[in-house]
């Protein structure tokens, strides 16, 4: 889930390229940059936010993560990347993990891509794939 809209662009062919190539089953939703309402996370479900002040993962480690949480039974991870003003204060309550992409504040446009990239390497990775140790 992001705030705001990626519309057309170099940005969004990156997000589609690497949504392509996603083993597990992906959907983006688009929440207006302020109001609406999230949909609700259903049971099981982990809330993953997108903000600087989260912990910061290798892609190793990231990819583990998403293995526990899987092995454990939770059938869905939700990522939420804010809008231009970050996180609402009760998103940020709400979620199971706070993530950071480093210290440096990303717009959100960026910021899903780096995010798909990232789970795309994490698909390659629980696969055995050894695209996660190429340039």
């Amino acid at each position: 889930m992001a705030r705001g809209r990626i519309g057309r662009g170099p940005e969004a062919e990156l997000v589609e390229r690497y949504a392509r190539r996603i083993s597990w089953p992906v959907r983006i939703t688009e929440l207006p940059d302020r109001g609406g309402r999230m949909p609700a996370l259903e049971g099981g479900a982990v809330l993953v936010a997108l903000d600087e002040t989260g912990v910061q993962l290798g892609s190793m480690a990231f990819a583990e993560k998403l293995r526990a949480w899987r092995d454990g039974g939770r059938r869905e991870t939700r990522f939420l990347i804010g809008a231009a003003d970050g996180l609402d204060p009760a998103d940020r309550d709400r979620a199971d993990l706070l993530l950071a992409f480093g210290s440096a504040t990303w717009p959100h446009l960026m910021a899903r891509a780096m995010l798909f990239e990232q789970l795309w390497r994490a698909t390659s990775i629980l696969a055995n794939h050894p695209y996660h140790r190429e340039g």
